[in-house]
């Protein structure tokens, strides 16, 4: 099988282009409940159709999907491609990021950090 991020990249672009800066937090979300063997099960399950897998992930991950996004989760069901879901979330941030100037970071302190987070007000 080819190697995630390859089957990731065009469905990664796909979305962004649909996107754009929009809002993408229930990519976030989805894509964790999809990486768990138990979803990837029963998505596989030849008798559940996909848009009962697409809303059950909606469900798990207590998000609301929109139309472009229940087409998009299930297109990636259909073509078995839901264990790829956490790279081309990984992915798109990756290009909303890219377009916005903006980088994500991960801040590890010895201490505990106080005040404000960066980007509060």
């Amino acid at each position: 099988m080819a190697e995630l991020a390859t089957i990731a990249r065009p469905y990664a672009e796909a979305l962004f282009a649909s996107l754009g800066s929009a809002d993408s937090a229930w990519l976030d979300a989805i894509a964790f409940v999809a990486a768990h063997e138990e979803m990837q099960q029963y998505a596989a399950n030849p008798k559940t159709k996909a848009e009962e897998v697409a809303a059950t992930l909606a469900a798990v991950a207590k998000v609301n999907l929109d139309a472009k996004a229940q087409n998009f989760v299930a297109t990636l069901i259909e073509n078995k491609r839901l264990l790829a879901l956490p790279e081309i979330a990984q992915q798109f941030r990756a290009l909303k990021n890219a377009s916005s100037g903006v980088s994500d970071a991960h801040i590890v302190s010895a201490f505990a950090l106080e005040g404000q987070a960066l980007g509060d007000t």
